[in-house]
């Protein structure tokens, strides 16, 4: 259940809170992956876990994700990235930080010399991390991002839903919001041009449908291979756990769309 963790920077070890199965990382001190191998992996992912850039939610939307994806015959490692504007020893981390922490992670599966296909795996704020993901040129070859219930464009200042709402503290959140809209036309360096898979929730308070909206008016314009479902009885945070309706199947969909982008 906890994998291998590969340390990625010199600080202080994590510590996880609170009990299995709902462990969280309330405080990342340190750029760490854990790693979920498998036998003979066919392809490998960079798994984030959400936590509105203010915690990670290690084991509902890290772990059982990896362990998903490892039944899928898939290495997933799972990032646990660093969080803009939580403290540092030198004051507080920068707003790209989970930008810069996860690019190393890429950089390290890349150095290893695996020549296994990628794909970025995210839900809530970590969807958010691998639609930014999606977005970078890298010699390492990527598949596609899959993308479930995540804020990916608007929380932006310009594009906010609802509209009027306050922007998030701290200040270097919402910096990294501004910065990566995601699937904003108007933003070329947000639009990926890789294939995506998004999972939403059509009545979800906290992550509106406009998020998803607005990714698919952009790949229309563009072009862009996307698979966007839409659930209308899914709760937010649906993850794998909910099985109130038919958002149940998100995953089962999800490896057909990475059974034929392999």
């Amino acid at each position: 259940m906890d994998g291998d963790v590969i340390p990625l920077s010199d600080d202080t070890p994590n510590h996880l809170s609170g009990v299995r199965p709902d462990r969280v990382y309330d405080q990342i001190q340190r750029l760490e992956l854990h790693a979920y191998r498998v036998a003979k992996p066919r392809a490998q992912a960079l798994v984030y876990p959400g936590g509105g850039y203010l915690k990670l939610m290690h084991d509902k939307e890290g772990v059982e994700p990896a362990l998903w994806l490892n039944s899928l015959s898939i290495d997933a490692y799972v990032v646990t990235h660093r969080l803009p504007g939580a403290a540092a020893a030198d004051g507080v981390h920068p707003k790209d930080i989970a930008l810069t922490d996860a690019l190393a992670c890429l950089d390290y599966l890349y150095r290893r010399g695996s020549q296994l296909p990628l794909f970025h795996v995210g839900l809530s704020s970590g969807g958010h991390l691998a639609g930014v993901m999606a977005c970078q040129d890298h010699p390492l070859a990527v598949k596609g991002a899959i993308i479930a219930y995540a804020p990916v464009n608007a929380n932006h200042r310009d594009y906010k839903a609802p509209e009027g709402k306050p922007d998030y503290p701290p200040a270097e959140k919402q910096a990294f919001y501004n910065d990566w809209p995601i699937g904003i036309a108007a933003i070329p360096h947000g639009m990926p041009k890789i294939p995506l898979f998004l999972a939403y929730a059509l009545h979800d308070a906290s992550v509106p449908v406009d998020h998803v909206l607005n990714v698919i008016r952009s790949a229309r314009t563009a072009e862009r291979d996307v698979d966007a479902h839409i659930f209308g009885t899914a709760p937010h945070g649906f993850a794998l756990r909910d099985t109130s309706g038919t958002h149940s199947a998100w995953t089962s969909l999800a490896e057909q769309w990475i059974t034929k982008h392999l």
